[in-house]
């Protein structure tokens, strides 16, 4: 995996985003990544719509921490997000109702594309 293949898929999030099933959301999410690949980004849902952005987030409403890797196979359908949470390889903090719903936001065949 290259430096730059976790960021390009965490930048493709906005246009995987399935706004239909995300309305009245109103959340962030921290990402916080850990690697050689890794790196921080927040992701923000509201009026049916996802950005995606650099950095720490004032207020996420969910701080998930994860190897970059581990994110990468989590978002691409490789690695079962429940199962890596019970793995110890995802740790949630915050609204954990956000955390179960997060997922279906998201379309993963249109993250690959």
């Amino acid at each position: 995996m290259t430096n730059h293949a976790i960021q390009e898929l965490i930048e493709r999030l906005p246009g995987a985003f399935l706004p239909e099933k995300a309305a009245g959301v109103d959340a962030t999410v921290q990402f916080n990544l850990s690697g050689p690949e890794g790196g921080d980004w927040y992701l923000t849902i509201q009026d049916q719509k996802c950005t995606v952005s650099p950095g720490q987030a004032a207020n996420p409403r969910l701080i998930f921490e994860a190897s970059a890797q581990d994110c990468l196979d989590i978002l691409t359908g490789k690695l079962d997000a429940m199962r890596a949470y019970m793995q110890g390889k995802l740790r949630l903090k915050g609204d954990l109702n956000t955390a179960m719903k997060l997922t279906g936001y998201f379309s993963v065949q249109k993250m690959g594309s």
